[in-house]
């Protein structure tokens, strides 16, 4: 049985697209572009830099074995200490000058070796529902703009040093399967990520207090381990410990939105991944998350996504 975070990244079809280490000496500065649905990390392997954040006009001071996650793609920008936000050069125009074809490490800036900053950098794309925005559940959606881990090796645990290793060794090399495996690891390392944030949070957490409550948390969690299942707000309170009437209102307190419009968006949320990842038909993704009939299913997925289900199995 899937426990909450996994199922909600297993679901939303997280995947590794992009990813390489680099070597900034001083004087760097790199301006990195915004896109949706997209997630970014940088772990300092060595040395040290700045992480200017665009959106929130934030200058963050990252060491070696310090993690930053970017859950939005938000624009940011990677500085040395002498280099200016508004200074920073665009990615492409960085890539350009220093020859980067995509394999091997970006190299760029000036001769100080003795300074260099080593990263590891990740770049994800979410597949969220088409006509909609964001990643199809308000969990990853709420997360703020970036999210700062301190000596993440440390914090997360012995396997994580030995995951990073494992990471540089598959980039570094040229072993058949190697672009999968430090794919794959850098996943791990995403959610292990988001974990350690969301086990940070409070449940007075004004974006993620749902998730923090201990009695919504079990509610989400028995229906995210059996989404076809004739729930209800009664069966669901059930789950909490709660009346009825009290979980209704703690829910919509802290989730921003009802239980069943929660429910409703999850199990399309199921379906569209059904119905592109695992190629079913309309019949099996209304069976899979709970409708009676085809009809049924098919109106609530019109109005929730834009297309019908077979329309929209047909445009992916």
């Amino acid at each position: 049985m899937l426990d909450l975070l996994s199922d909600i990244l297993t679901r939303l079809s997280l995947r590794g697209t992009f990813y390489f280490r680099t070597s900034f000496t001083p004087p760097f500065g790199i301006q990195v572009p915004a896109f949706e649905n997209v997630a970014r990390f940088h772990i300092v392997q060595r040395g040290e830099l700045k992480v200017h954040i665009t959106s929130t006009d934030e200058t963050l001071r990252l060491r070696q074995g310090d993690l930053i996650l970017i859950p939005h793609g938000a624009s940011h920008a990677l500085l040395c200490n002498e280099v200016k936000p508004l200074d920073a050069l665009p990615l492409e125009r960085i890539l350009e000058l220093a020859g980067y074809k995509g394999d091997g490490v970006l190299v760029y800036g000036g001769e100080d070796k003795s300074r260099d900053t080593q990263l590891i950098c990740g770049h994800f794309s979410f597949t969220g529902p088409a006509g909609r925005r964001g990643t199809g559940h308000m969990l990853i959606d709420r997360l703020p703009p970036y999210i700062l881990i301190e000596n993440y090796g440390e914090e997360a645990g012995a396997w994580v040093e030995a995951t990073l290793r494992m990471i540089e060794s598959e980039v570094a090399g040229a072993r058949i399967g190697g672009d999968l495996m430090a794919l794959k690891l850098s996943e791990v390392l995403f959610a292990q990520a988001i974990r350690t944030y969301l086990e940070r949070q409070s449940p007075d957490d004004a974006a993620l207090a749902g998730f923090a409550d201990p009695r919504i948390s079990r509610a989400l969690t028995a229906f995210h381990q059996a989404p076809a299942q004739e729930w209800s707000v009664a069966t669901l309170a059930r789950e909490a410990g709660m009346s009825r009437t009290a979980f209704a209102q703690l829910f919509a307190e802290k989730m921003g939105t009802t239980p069943m419009q929660y429910l409703t968006d999850w199990r399309m949320q199921i379906a569209c991944h059904g119905l592109t990842e695992e190629r079913w038909n309309v019949a099996d993704a209304a069976s899979r998350v709970g409708y009676a009939s085809e009809a049924a299913f098919s109106r609530v997925f019109k109005k929730q996504v834009g297309l019908s289900p077979a329309a929209y199995r047909a445009m992916h």
